[in-house]
């Protein structure tokens, strides 16, 4: 009960109600009380955090150096610094009166590249900040005005000085509705100042609209119409007789969200000429202009942007344009943010999905955004845009700003868009009927089926089977062989410490120059027959100056045997003779892979080690049934090569 009375609370907040002198008394100590709809939503995004990217090593090879501002207030729109940047800058624009205010915010992107989640990201924010709106008295009863419009609207720029507020507040004219009950009460003390929050639910300074039919549009979902039920009680040019319900109205003093706005005809989109450029708007009716001090924010694809700019009678509208473009993510480790967060946003959260799975998915959509560079690799370009140092290993490798540069046209406007990826990822994680779980096995092949079943033309399928079988998989089974090889060092973890505590032996006697007798065997070892056998360990992991090493290991471990009663350290614990270990134990890890079986297996030695593999695996968040079909993929490409 206590949560559903905070949610009363919530819900039905009391009206905060003034009359129009108190309002006009507190505006001229309080600008919030005028404060426009740009104004607002800035102090909604609150305050920038300033980031330093040379002093982050990624950030610095992405963004050269710079400093860039990073907004709190969107946390979950991952590698659109800059975008959101832009929207800042427009609103910032706006704020200070400047031309930006009469302009509409576009947001111009590929389909699936965050247009509409940033729309209504803002929306949300605009509804954190107040506003004040004219109302009346009548009857005992409060009427808001139906189109929420300012108190200051009553007031022409010669009252300014008198009331102390500056001067530029009083573009905007009074609504229909002000006037007819000005006239009729002949008391502006009459009118009342309601503060209240835009809402998208209740369509209080928030909108959305769309164009209608394509055989049945007219302006009236943007300006309201008459209500011809009101025709009996009211002439057809009264106030009272119009239904406040188009777009305009509704978002007047906050945001209009007019979705795929240019499918819509150019007649249709003229009010919004007038509003933004006159802060008032003409109704369906013979009725006064209405005023707007809102904001027109609007999105829309390539092919209808493209379309719309290049018909010459719309230069006009094109000036009142603000574009932001909003291209598709080309960073790999931020797309792969992207679609943790959709699943975390799913009922397939809980679900078992191997990581490479995303990395692969992520991987293969920024190759089809990207452009392919002369004389440079995708593949490199690719891992530049995110940021990776690979200059050491890949030499012909460009800069990030070369990359940039050598692109003929901007990237991330066109490919696999993050919302047919996500579909992939999704058939992914439901194609196994025994199980709901994700593996790169399963992704390859919807992605060879969505590839195969797109109506892409056949230079582009061509182009990302490439990029799925020359790179992808290949660089999969390189991953897999380093989970597997991992797992399998973890499963044998007795027999690599039994390979430490002989290499320590073996080269603590080398060094002294001694003969060595193992008491087990009797054997005798002299100088050349230990050398021998520590360099069986050492050239499978390329050591060249074989003395230093076993000098430094020597060391490193008689240390450790005087602080903990003559025992050797972990094989694990050190990184150097870890690797070389490894090296030595799974060199041919082909081989060891054929050892595992998933069958019953009679030796009991064998089978805790298979059982113990696969344990290992799962931890490495493969199932049972994945690690099963994986290690059978790696063997049949382990054939294959």
């Amino acid at each position: 009960m206590s949560n559903l009375s905070e949610f009363n609370k919530k819900v039905n907040k009391k009206k905060e109600v003034m009359s129009l002198q108190e309002y006009l008394d507190k505006a001229v100590t309080d600008s919030s009380l005028y404060s426009s709809p740009q104004e607002r939503l800035l102090k909604a995004i609150g305050a920038h955090e300033l980031f330093d990217t040379s002093k982050d090593d990624r950030y610095s090879r992405i963004f050269g150096n710079r400093l860039i501002k990073i907004y709190p207030s969107f946390p979950n729109f991952f590698g659109l610094e800059l975008v959101i940047e832009g929207i800042v800058n427009y609103l910032t624009f706006a704020a200070q009166n400047l031309e930006e205010k009469k302009q509409i915010l576009y947001l111009f992107g590929p389909p699936g590249s965050a247009k509409s989640s940033l729309a209504d990201h803002l929306k949300m924010l605009m509804e954190k900040e107040p506003f004040y709106s004219l109302a009346i008295e009548r009857d005992g009863k409060l009427e808001l005005s139906p189109v929420h419009e300012s108190p200051l609207g009553l007031f022409t720029k010669d009252d300014a000085l008198s009331l102390g507020l500056p001067e530029r507040l009083f573009d905007v004219i009074p609504s229909p509705w002000a006037v007819k009950r000005l006239d009729e009460c002949g008391d502006i003390t009459k009118f009342k100042v309601v503060k209240l929050y835009p809402s998208k639910l209740r369509q209080i300074a928030i909108a959305k609209t769309e164009p209608g039919d394509e055989n049945n549009q007219d302006i009236s979902s943007l300006v309201g119409k008459l209500d011809i039920r009101q025709l009996e009680k009211f002439p057809q040019n009264d106030p009272d007789a119009y239904s406040y319900s188009g777009g305009l109205c509704r978002a007047n003093r906050g945001i209009l969200d007019f979705v795929e706005m240019f499918k819509a005809p150019l007649t249709v989109l003229h009010p919004l000429l007038e509003a933004t450029q006159g802060r008032n708007y003409n109704g369906t009716t013979e009725m006064a202009p209405l005023p707007f001090e809102g904001m027109i924010l609007a999105h829309s694809n390539e092919a209808e942007w493209e379309a719309f700019r290049n018909q010459k009678n719309n230069a006009a509208f094109l000036d009142r344009i603000y574009l932001v473009k909003v291209p598709y993510c080309l960073r790999i480790t931020e797309e792969k943010k992207i679609y943790k967060k959709q699943l975390k946003e799913s009922d397939l959260l809980a679900a078992p999905c191997v990581d490479h799975t995303l990395d692969i998915l992520s991987k293969f959509a920024i190759l089809t955004r990207l452009e392919e560079p002369e004389n440079s690799d995708v593949f490199l370009k690719m891992l530049v845009y995110d940021g990776q140092k690979i200059k050491d290993k890949h030499p012909d490798s460009k800069s990030y700003l070369e990359y940039i540069e050598m692109a003929k046209k901007p990237e991330g406007f066109g490919g696999l868009s993050t919302r047919a990826a996500f579909k992939i990822l999704s058939k992914t994680f439901n194609y196994d009927v025994t199980e709901i779980a994700a593996d790169p096995i399963y992704l390859i092949i919807h992605i060879e089926k969505f590839i195969n079943e797109s109506d892409l033309p056949d230079e582009r399928k061509d182009q990302w089977t490439k990029f799925l079988n020359s790179y992808l998989i290949n660089e999969y089974y390189l991953a897999l062989g380093k989970d597997i090889q991992a797992s399998c060092l973890e499963s044998y973890d007795k027999f690599g410490q039994h390979v430490l505590d002989r290499y320590v032996k073996y080269a603590d006697y080398w060094l002294q120059e001694s003969d060595y007798r193992d008491p087990d065997t009797g054997q005798m070892f002299n100088e050349k027959t230990l050398n021998s056998e520590l360099e069986i360990i050492e050239k499978k992991a390329g050591i060249n100056n074989a003395k230093d090493f076993r000098t430094e290991v020597v060391h490193f471990c008689l240390r450790h045997q005087a602080a903990h009663g003559g025992k050797n350290p972990s094989w694990k614990s050190y990184q150097k003779l870890r690797e070389v270990i490894e090296a030595s134990l799974f060199k041919d890890i082909d081989k060891i892979i054929n050892v595992l079986s998933f069958e019953d297996v009679k030796d009991k030695d064998q089978r805790e080690k298979n059982e113990s593999f696969v344990k290992k695996m799962m931890e490495r968040g493969y199932t049972a049934k994945q690690v099963k079909r994986n290690v059978e993929w790696y063997k049949l490409k382990a054939v294959s090569k």
